[in-house]
């Protein structure tokens, strides 16, 4: 069946959304749903799109041409930031009727289409003129017990391997006031836990009047808000921790006690050639100065493995680091070439090694959590209900409570009080 013939011969259904990527996306993907709900748009496929790796690109495509067998006459829309840095390439693919870039994709006006109409297929501005993040307001979040909110876009920063800036443009920020009123929106809807996401969070506010720092937005969201039970972050650089937050980390039990830092290497001369602004001694630094704060802190970390030039003894520097720093969630990434950066003119690892140094990376991690999760038997705890029988401490360690009759998306305080087959017991 052709695409003008599965646009016009359809049955009737609600906007579907995928989403693939990081949490910014899922937030997105809400604004998106709320856009298209209200232009009564049916039988339309979303796919939100990442373009971290190459193989998230490979997987855009793959989903796209699932969806289209799976169903041929509905509309499918590609956006994210694969569309944005490769429209061409998506609306080349026949399955595709159209593609949208990442700052149209938030606005209502882009969604207020004729499903049947033909036209421009491409609707794609240059991002990097961007100059400001669109307020907007969700009211919720589909299946989810917490809820992300948008507090920057875009980066600043041009590290060797990162191609994101090119999909999300510059840095930019929303102003503390709509974060409040987003969030006590959130908590009125039965939120009990609001994640403030971003491309790179800890930039935030160098754009804004008075350039707030993070810290300082955070703490008078808290104020502002003070029935909000429980606030976390995303991913946050190293070097960008200001001193409010520290403090924030030090006094504030409503901030949660985890922290997953963008690491990428434990060698200085990778994190040089990443052009990184920070180094080893950098990250060891921060997690003493932490876990003093915040004695029941824990710590995820990104990290890439097989850089360009990356030797066995770089690598061996990486692989100490995890257990210096006792890193206990662990997200390991093979170094994937993306076409357009430095990285990928340099000397590249075979990718046989890449695999082979990912994997011990990954080993190394969960040994550590493994050990982690012992030290957590004995600790009383407030759960995030996710599911009926678990959920998430305050230190992001999933906890199975053994009953199955308590509400997703509610605050359950109990005791650790073992860890059997890979998993925390609660009592």
């Amino acid at each position: 069946m052709s695409i003008t013939a599965s646009l016009i011969c359809r049955v009737m259904a609600e906007p579907e959304i995928i989403t693939l990527g990081c949490r910014l996306n899922a937030y997105e993907s809400e604004v998106m749903r709320g856009h298209a709900q209200r232009a009564g748009l049916e039988d339309v496929v979303i796919i939100n799109t990442c373009a971290v790796t190459a193989e998230a690109e490979r997987q855009a495509r793959q989903t796209i041409r699932k969806i289209y067998r799976d169903r041929p006459d509905a509309q499918i829309v590609v956006t994210g930031c694969a569309a944005q840095i490769d429209p061409d390439r998506f609306a080349a693919m026949p399955e595709v009727a159209r593609v949208i870039g990442n700052d149209r994709k938030l606005d209502a006006a882009t969604w207020q289409f004729d499903i049947a109409a033909q036209g421009k297929k491409i609707h794609v501005t240059d991002i990097m003129a961007v100059t400001e993040t669109a307020h907007h307001l969700i009211e919720g979040f589909d299946g989810r017990t917490r809820a992300f909110i948008q507090v920057q876009n875009g980066c600043d920063h041009r590290c060797t391997f990162c191609i994101i800036p090119f999909g999300r443009g510059n840095s930019r920020s929303v102003p503390i006031g709509v974060i409040v009123d987003q969030v006590r929106m959130l908590v009125g809807r039965g939120f009990h836990e609001i994640v403030m996401t971003g491309v790179d969070v800890t930039s935030y506010g160098s754009d804004l009047p008075g350039q707030p720092k993070l810290g300082q937005m955070i703490r008078r969201v808290l104020a502002l808000v003070p029935e909000l039970p429980r606030l976390r972050l995303s991913s946050v650089d190293p070097v960008e921790i200001d001193e409010d937050l520290w403090l924030l980390l030090e006094n504030e039990p409503r901030l949660m006690p985890y922290l997953h830092l963008s690491v990428q290497a434990g060698d200085d001369m990778i994190l040089k050639r990443m052009k990184r602004r920070h180094l080893r001694h950098d990250i060891l630094k921060l997690f003493e100065r932490a876990r003093r704060l915040r004695p029941d802190i824990s710590f995820g970390a990104d990290i890439i493995a097989g850089f360009p030039t990356e030797t066995d003894a770089m690598f061996e520097n990486s692989l100490r680091l995890v257990e210096e720093a006792d890193l206990s969630f662990l997200h390991v990434f093979p170094y994937s070439a993306r076409s357009g950066t430095p990285a990928a003119k340099m000397p590249q690892v075979p990718g046989a090694v890449r695999k082979e140094r990912a994997a011990r990376l990954r080993a190394e991690g969960e040994k550590i959590l493994h050990r982690f999760y012992q030290q957590q038997i004995g600790k009383d705890v407030t759960l995030l209900m996710e599911r009926g029988d678990r959920g998430r401490a305050e230190n992001f360690v999933e906890v199975m409570t053994g009953k199955g009759d308590y509400q997703a998306g509610q605050l359950y305080q109990t005791r650790i009080i073992g860890f059997e087959n890979g998993q925390l017991i609660a009592a």
